[in-house]
């Protein structure tokens, strides 16, 4: 069936013919009927089975021809590179109307957001923190919302976003079109569509999330201490072309980025100790070719985009089989082909049976010939948190004694008696100006001029099962 089939209007399909897209996806062919005729949708829809262009082609379909100058569609999503994602997947569709949107998330300016909000864009795309941060004031009113779109709703109820979504709900008109996917539909998640939903219509429920076909999956048998080794090994035989390699925690990751880039390795880190500025140039580096490797924690796992992704790398098992399914369709997509390698260590086989009876297979083992796996590690991937934080408070007090030593010499004497070495001398002037509380009653009536919080939720939502023993990305 062609998307000339949906009856979309022809400025839509001039922009779907030109992005390549020939026939639509399962879950296109299913949603966007539905979608288009107004009925609320409720989806089960896996990572990279094309389920951003399911939601907004109705939408823009909808939206074209109607009078603008107010937003009339809201996109939620978890994480800033997805919002970022759908928004450019928006333009590229709407290149051959006039319509408009704009994507708000922390970790940049609320500025160019406000203005968004002001001039009243046609779709906004937003992670539910910032959003929130933005209805505090005034000019954040979006009372002509005709849809609203949730977006991995399962991540962002692992995110602990669920608390949030409510309080965006709060600002909305109850009388919307809501369209709802989530890769699983964990209890919570449930509740939550029957909350928001009325009479939809049910997309793929029942079907089972499983990676897509055109993923060859494949297992590493390697001990922890020789994981970074045998990435190297795969790299310098070339046997991946460009992968990303997802680590279980932040450390990880900038100790590995850290080993690759000493052996001279193009590679990039995206994590969420990372600012928006490096998360996005990182992202956008390897998109271009400029990286070889990028080096990700779970921040990455769900709507990333990356076209002819030849491998991923589970650097570590992930401890939940969703993520594991995430994780590996970033690549094959669009109905591609790809590599997806996973290392597992003897004391990661448990999650690997998990994720294996989750997708009703037993991937196959590897091994690496000429590979020395009895070879004693060159160095240390993880440092223990003890060594860690003794670096770091060495470090502190090396920093106080150079501080002291040169306000000695400009005072033109040794450090007081008794100070030691590691004292900062006594000034007669503030460091810094005084602390002032943050908060709308201190800013000007017009709006606010910077960052507030970041898109971490303000409370915990309810986890699923396996979700407690995981780390933020």
């Amino acid at each position: 069936m062609p998307f000339s089939s949906f009856e979309l209007h022809p400025d839509l399909l001039r922009g779907v013919k030109e992005l390549g897209f020939t026939r639509p996806t399962p879950i296109q062919n299913d949603a966007i009927p539905p979608a288009m005729a107004g009925r609320d949708v409720l989806a089960a829809a896996v990572t990279g089975s094309g389920k951003s262009a399911a939601f907004l082609l109705p939408i823009l379909h909808r939206l074209i021809g109607k009078k603008r100058g107010t937003t009339r569609a809201l996109i939620l999503t978890p994480t800033r590179e997805l919002a970022a994602q759908i928004d450019e997947h928006l333009r590229d569709l709407a290149i051959h109307t006039p319509l408009s949107g704009a994507a708000v998330y922390g970790g940049v300016g609320m500025g160019p957001q406000e203005h968004a909000f002001r001039s009243g864009v046609d779709v906004l795309v937003a992670t539910p923190g910032r959003l929130l941060d933005h209805f505090q004031y005034s000019y954040a009113k979006i009372e002509g919302l005709e849809i609203l779109v949730i977006d991995e709703a399962d991540r962002m109820l692992d995110m602990g976003f669920l608390p949030d979504i409510r309080r965006v709900l709060r600002h909305l008109p109850a009388k919307r079109q809501t369209l709802f996917f989530s890769a699983t539909l964990p209890p919570a998640i449930v509740k939550l569509s029957q909350e928001m939903l009325k009479n939809p219509a049910m997309i793929a429920i029942e079907r089972k999330a499983a990676p897509a076909s055109g993923i060859t999956q494949s297992v590493f048998p390697v001990s922890q201490e020789l994981k970074s080794a045998l990435l190297e090994t795969l790299l310098a035989r070339g046997e991946i072309q460009n992968a990303i390699v997802f680590t279980r925690t932040k450390h990880r990751a900038n100790r590995l980025f850290e080993q690759l880039e000493r052996r001279k390795i193009k590679v990039a880190r995206i994590h969420g100790n990372r600012s928006q500025v490096q998360r996005t140039e990182a992202l956008a580096g390897f998109k271009l070719g400029k990286y070889r490797i990028l080096v990700a924690t779970d921040i990455a796992a769900r709507g990333i985009d990356v076209e002819a992704l030849s491998h991923v790398v589970n650097f570590d098992v992930p401890n939940v089989p969703e993520d594991y399914i995430h994780r590996v369709g970033r690549t094959a997509r669009a109905e591609m082909t790809g590599d997806a390698i996973t290392f597992v260590a003897p004391d990661e086989e448990t999650d690997l049976r998990a994720i294996e009876r989750a997708i009703s297979k037993r991937l196959p083992r590897v091994t690496v010939p000429d590979f020395d796996y009895k070879q004693k590690p060159t160095e240390r991937l993880e440092i223990p948190i003890q060594e860690r934080i003794a670096a770091i408070r060495a470090r502190k007090s090396e920093d106080r004694a150079r501080s002291a030593a040169k306000a000695a010499r400009k005072a033109g004497g040794p450090p007081a008696r008794g100070q030691g070495a590691a004292a900062a001398p006594i000034s007669r002037r503030p460091s810094s100006p005084p602390h002032r509380p943050a908060g709308p009653s201190h800013r000007p009536a017009g709006g606010p001029r910077g960052p507030v919080r970041s898109d971490r939720p303000s409370g915990s939502g309810t986890a699923r099962p396996g979700a407690a023993r995981r780390r933020r990305p």
